[in-house]
């Protein structure tokens, strides 16, 4: 009751004219971080102090959901797990911070018994990904969105499940998530311009077959071309028209960090191109988080 108390006081400070005042406030209120957002969402909508004071609410409770963000971030880099599901809602959440995180899980559930229903351990690694193309882009409709390749809302996980609409890095997370999930070790490569999935070779298939590679790798996924599958010769073509080294990075799996932090890029180039600089300023904070 106190801590209630206290907020209050402080909330009704919001609009001093002195901006020290003011300031003393803000620094209060953002040390009481999300506890405070129900009481600052409520004087916002019910007390009219004028524009400067639903100014101030508004930006105090942007600061406080970015910080909540900004920890939770840092968290999930400092963790052991780097869930990659997690890391998405995260990255979610600076545009959506009132993001419920079940309803992303309970649908990824959804499709994961979705395909769990149609395969089984006696299907070839090939067979298994047909059908969980069948399921995932046939069933579920999900598709490159090429005609707004670089909308921010490619890149938010909670969209993409909803529109069932993303670019080659979200269709990429939520596949790989899925297919790990019914152990099918999908994982994703992060080439230049281009985001992709291996699946590989975990029983050492390979070694026994005349084009043996050595990358341990089975073959590779576009999910931006509906789960199309091709071999390394095309990522060499790839990187050749790019004039970019055969890299071993290129052509085998990267780390939930380096994604998560990709998605974040891809972010600040989206919105780079609408020129909105705040959001520009925030996500490169977060993306420098990855040290």
């Amino acid at each position: 009751m106190q801590n209630n108390n206290s907020i209050l006081a402080l909330i009704n400070l919001i609009d001093d004219p002195d901006e020290s005042i003011y300031t003393h406030v803000r620094d209060q209120l953002l040390e009481y971080g999300p506890d405070a957002i129900p009481y600052l969402e409520s004087s916002w909508e019910y007390q009219d102090y004028g524009l400067l004071f639903q100014d101030r609410i508004e930006n105090l409770i942007h600061e406080i959901q970015f910080e909540a963000t900004k920890n939770a971030l840092q968290y999930w880099i400092d963790s052991d797990e780097k869930d990659l599901l997690e890391g998405a809602i995260i990255v979610a959440k600076t545009q959506y911070p009132g993001l419920d995180s079940k309803i992303v899980k309970d649908e990824i559930a959804k499709i994961q018994r979705d395909v769990w229903l149609e395969i089984n351990d006696n299907q070839t690694a090939m067979e298994k990904v047909r059908i969980f193309n069948k399921v995932f882009f046939n069933f579920y409709k999900f598709q490159g969105n090429a005609k707004n390749f670089h909308s921010p809302l490619n890149s938010y996980i909670n969209v993409v499940l909803e529109s069932r609409k993303g670019n080659p890095l979200s269709l990429s997370i939520i596949y790989s998530i899925v297919a790990q999930r019914l152990e099918m070790p999908i994982y994703g490569v992060n080439l230049p311009n281009q985001f992709i999935l291996a699946y590989m070779d975990e029983y050492a298939i390979k070694q026994f077959l005349p084009d043996n590679n050595g990358l341990g790798v089975l073959f590779y996924i576009n999910t931006f071309s509906r789960g199309s599958l091709f071999d390394e010769s095309e990522i060499k073509e790839f990187l050749d028209s790019l004039n970019l080294p055969h890299s071993r990075e290129y052509f085998e799996p990267c780390s939930n960090s380096l994604i998560i932090k990709r998605m974040l890029t891809n972010l600040v180039a989206s919105f780079q191109q609408v020129g909105n600089a705040q959001k520009v300023a925030e996500l490169v904070m977060l993306r420098d988080l990855f040290v």
